[in-house]
């Protein structure tokens, strides 16, 4: 039969059903079949021949018909997966099916009355033939998964068979060791489970896992080396590489805090899969995840997702010489989930200087994509991912390695260190980033405080963007204009105050641009808090643009290639996220002791907070006190009041930088005047020789903030995922313009 009589005939029998308004027994084959026995229907195909509006329909007026067509079609799938799919009708009838389901079943989970339905029990589902009676008490979704699982692994279908003789009867199936069917070389366990460890029910999640993440990262877009071999022929393994990342990341998802979380679609409770009393099985992906333990199998993987995530900044160099990968976000995800349940890979990465080679992309992302609302997601993820490495005193350490690859990005050149180019990217982002960044800003410094420890020399370039930051952020309007707005000082007098007690003797860039912006240090410790002085700040706030868009720095040359960030292209699609929570519920705090351990504080904090007597410069206490001390004016607006800048104004923790200033102003000016000096190199050398021991203040303990899972973070990556993933499935359109609930869909 031609394609276009199957075409016509697959929607003869679709029209039928949305007709009938009669039930249809289950039992009338010459009915069902219609839909996948004699067709030859592409997914592109069954998206056209079935609109959504007459799925709909059906549904609401005859819901059996709906009900019955599933049944059927999940039937097929596990007689499918039971025979071994050896003809080529079997295998017809297989993917048919999946065409059919992966369309209808979006739209039976819109309807709250449904969202049980692939969780109850169905008569004769899921019997494949003379079964026990026990078989009629599996769930549908659990008959179709397991069915999806059999035929992932289904020799001569779906992977190459191994064996000489081929597998005849449906007992085989069963006996295959599906284990030797893994999809790519890999990650491999060095010793097999015990027989009974994976039940029956679990069948190949083992090997489903293991295929799924060697796929992701044995992938090489650029074609075995040859560039632009790409456009002499078309690569039929990116899109399994896709779907292999989503389907993965998707299968990580594990909230084992509670089992109230929303489910997919959104709703909390109150579905069947929550009523299960105990709660199932722990998640196997999970578990096996976390089990990977062999270096080699860490490399691979580490080696898989930088290859990846680097391929974009390939494209920059040689344009279109390799496939420009576009699962960047599902790999970031990924990559946060190894390190996230798996310490002994986040530990792997932070071994070696290879961690760069995942900080470099990511950067890179950030950079490009800063001025583009629709990608704010994007910027979030990379920047929890920097967080949780910045809590790690390795990731600190790898920053002093040399940056000398010149990827292709609009800032600054400089010569210096990976800390350089983070640091110069931050300030990027702060300074030429949209509007919805600015919840970041806590995050972004947190993290350069998390590093500064262990900073050995900062370039000038990168001296001069902290100070510029530190201006922008210490002028009085920016200050007074939000309640939250001081913690920015703090967190970059922090910064400043570990680099000069523990790293003075590399940094003479630092210490001769505190010098020469000294000027802020002392307006900051004269900050004026009278009634007065705050009205005529916020005055002055009306006038003048935002401190940020300024340029308060010579920018120079940009890197070589480089084009400025894009806005997002009119039309473009966005989803919404769940907001963030603030810093100090997503980080906790940590102090370092000598030997390099660190001891949690958080106890010791609230237990400050409570007597009211906070540690000397820490914003945190102060962020609870200023809710007590700000007073909201008439139209509802935070006002600052005399009373909250004093509370915080008594802390900013001053002291190291004005004794610096204090041994080092005069001795510079001194060099100046003797030597009628305009050129900096000889006070960068006498900074460079000269030593503050014994001048400066007690050093004070290094703290971490260490990011803490919280169930805030868990529903923003659940959202971002599922928002990621259903942007990206256009080819078919699986779930668009139905009706989701776990985000907004909107048009930038």
């Amino acid at each position: 039969m031609g394609s276009a009589d199957s075409k016509l005939n697959f929607r003869k029998a679709v029209i039928q059903l949305t007709t009938k308004t009669q039930p249809v027994e289950a039992t009338d084959n010459a009915f069902w079949d219609q839909f996948w026995a004699d067709t030859a229907t592409s997914v592109q195909d069954v998206f056209a021949l079935v609109p959504a509006a007459e799925i709909r329909a059906v549904r609401e007026e005859s819901p059996s018909n709906l009900a019955t067509l599933c049944y059927k079609a999940v039937e097929k799938l596990v007689q499918g997966a039971e025979g071994g799919c050896h003809s080529e009708k079997e295998k017809q009838v297989v993917l048919n099916c999946s065409r059919l389901l992966t369309r209808v079943l979006p739209y039976i989970f819109e309807d709250p009355d449904w969202r049980g339905f692939f969780w109850s029990t169905v008569p004769g589902a899921g019997r494949g033939g003379g079964e026990e009676e026990d078989e009629n008490a599996r769930p549908l979704a659990e008959s179709l998964l397991l069915a999806i699982a059999d035929l992932l692994f289904c020799p001569d279908f779906t992977v190459q068979n191994h064996r000489r003789n081929d597998v005849d009867s449906a007992e085989d199936v069963h006996s295959l060791d599906s284990c030797e069917y893994i999809w790519e070389a890999g990650v491999g366990f060095a010793h097999s489970p015990q027989p009974n460890y994976i039940h029956d029910m679990n069948r190949h999640a083992l090997p489903l896992f293991t295929s799924l993440l060697n796929t992701v990262c044995a992938y090489d877009p650029v074609g075995y080396g040859i560039p632009y071999n790409h456009l002499l022929f078309s690569d039929y393994r990116e899109p399994l590489v896709e779907e292999a990342a989503q389907v993965l990341i998707v299968t990580l998802d594990h909230d084992s805090a509670t089992s109230t979380s929303p489910t997919v679609d959104g709703t909390t409770t109150g579905t069947v899969m929550d009523d299960a009393d105990p709660p199932g099985p722990e998640n196997l992906f999970v578990n096996y995840l976390s089990r990977i333990h062999r270096e080699e199998d860490f490399q691979f993987i580490l080696k898989g997702i930088a290859r990846l995530l680097s391929n974009p900044l390939l494209q920059t160099y040689l344009p279109n010489s390799t496939k420009k990968i576009q699962f960047h976000q599902e790999l970031l995800v990924l990559f946060w989930k190894l390190c996230d349940f798996n310490k002994k890979f986040l530990f792997f990465v932070l071994k070696s200087s290879d961690v760069l080679d995942i900080l470099v992309p990511i950067l890179y992302f950030l950079n490009d994509a800063r001025a583009d609302q629709s990608r704010v997601g994007l910027m979030h993820i990379g920047v929890f991912i920097l967080l949780l490495l910045s809590g790690e005193r390795n990731f600190g350490v790898r920053l002093n390695k040399p940056y000398s690859v010149r990827v292709p990005m609009d800032i600054p050149v400089f010569t210096g260190t990976h800390a350089d180019l983070l640091i110069v990217v931050f300030h990027k982002i702060i300074t030429s980033g949209h509007q919805r960044l600015q919840p970041l800003f806590d995050c972004l410094l947190t993290i350069v405080v998390n590093v500064s420890p262990y900073l050995k020399s900062l370039s000038m370039v990168t001296a001069n963007k902290l100070l510029h930051l530190l201006e922008a952020f210490s002028t009085t309007w920016f200050l007074f204009s939000a309640s939250q707005n001081h913690h920015l000082v703090f967190f970059l007098l922090e910064v400043f105050n570990n680099i000069i007690q523990y790293q003075f003797d590399g940094n003479s860039n630092l210490v001769y641009a505190i010098i020469r912006k000294r000027g802020v240090f002392h307006q900051l410790a004269n900050l004026p808090t009278d009634p007065p002085s705050i009205h005529k700040a916020l005055q002055r706030r009306r006038r003048t643009p935002e401190p940020l868009s300024r340029a308060g720095s010579q920018e120079g040359a940009s890197m070589e290639g480089s084009r400025p960030a894009a806005p997002a292209e009119p039309g473009t699609l966005k989803t919404s996220l769940v907001a963030t929570p603030g810093i100090d519920k997503l980080t906790e705090k940590s102090q370092v002791s000598e030997d390099g351990t660190l001891r949690s504080l958080e106890p010791e904090s609230q237990q400050n907070s409570a007597e009211g007597s906070p540690s000397e410069g820490e914003p945190n206490q102060t962020w609870r006190e200023q809710r007590r001390l700000s007073n909201a004016s008439a139209s509802g607006q935070w006002s600052p009041t005399s009373d909250w800048i004093l509370s915080w104004k008594s802390k900013l923790p001053l002291q190291t930088i004005m004794r610096l200033l204090q041994v080092l102003v005069p001795q510079v000016e001194k060099i100046c005047i003797d030597k009628g000096l305009t050129d900096e190199s000889e006070i960068l050398r006498f900074l460079q020789h000269g030593t503050l021991v014994g001048l400066l203040p007690v050093p004070h303990p290094i703290l971490i903030r260490k990011y803490q899972a919280n169930s805030g973070t868990a529903m923003w990556f659940r959202t971002y995922m599922w928002g990621v993933i259903y942007l990206r499935n256009v080819d078919p359109p699986i779930w668009y313009d139905t009706d989701v609930k776990l985000f907004e869909i909107q048009r930038v």
